[in-house]
């Protein structure tokens, strides 16, 4: 793992680089973190994620909201105070245009490495992050190939930027992983992005795993070990049917 500094738009974006052990050029997947920001079980996604062959970036989204310590899974958003600043201090910044308009930037990143493969990129995401996974398909379609969403919420809302507004220009495949239980993501809220994707004639799978939000970072309190390897098994399986071909 190497830690780098992108120039955005807005300012220094600090992020880190994962690379597989054998030299050579290798495709690019762009990580969204989940809304708990940068901490190990973050940083060993992308460690993991290197060794399947893939170089991997993994920006820090929260860079507006200044340094900060790694959050703890089990109290902040059960302590009412800690979910404030969470939610004001550093998800307030991270918009999904701020974080598109972040990605042009990490996107002309990959391109200027020697050692990732020219063409189409993969981006996958989780909580928040998976939003923009999403998202980033539909702004910057011909540049990603293969989308990602794990425990992702608000895919397909009233809101004017919900990501199932952008589906008609996304090229990539789609792969879309939801929990149980989940009020960011309900039935009803699958059932109309499943519609949005089908219409727009876009390459996809939606599917609920037996687990609940967040189930993929084993320093939460509803990580889930199965569930977990399934993602590693569906996501690698994306990532090298479109981007080793």
């Amino acid at each position: 793992m190497s830690q780098i500094t992108i120039q955005t738009r807005d300012g220094s974006c600090p992020s880190y680089v994962f690379r597989p052990a054998t030299g050579g050029s290798w495709p690019a997947v762009l990580v969204y973190m989940d809304g708990l920001g940068i901490r190990p079980a973050m940083l060993e996604l992308g460690e993991r994620l290197a060794t399947y062959g893939y170089y991997v970036l993994l920006p820090d989204l929260f860079y507006r909201s200044g340094a900060y310590e790694p959050m703890d899974p089990h109290t902040v958003f059960s302590d009412p105070e800690k979910r404030k600043v969470l939610m004001e201090k550093f998800f307030g910044p991270a918009t999904p245009a701020n974080i598109m308009s972040d990605t042009r930037a990490f996107l002309d990143h990959l391109a200027a490495q020697s050692d990732v493969r020219p063409g189409g990129i993969g981006t996958t995401g989780y909580c928040m992050g998976g939003l923009m996974s999403l998202t980033a398909a539909g702004t910057y379609p011909d540049r990603i190939v293969a989308t990602a969403s794990y425990h992702g919420g608000r895919l397909a809302t009233d809101a004017p930027d919900s990501p199932h507004r952008l589906v008609p220009k996304i090229k990539s495949r789609v792969y879309i992983a939801g929990a149980i239980e989940d009020p960011s993501f309900p039935d009803e809220m699958k059932k109309r992005l499943e519609d949005a994707l089908t219409e727009a004639g876009v390459d996809h799978k939606i599917e609920t795993y037996q687990a609940k939000h967040g189930w993929v970072f084993r320093d939460t309190p509803v990580y889930d070990a199965a569930a977990a390897e399934r993602h590693w098994q569906t996501l690698v399986a994306l990532f090298d049917a479109k981007l080793k071909r």
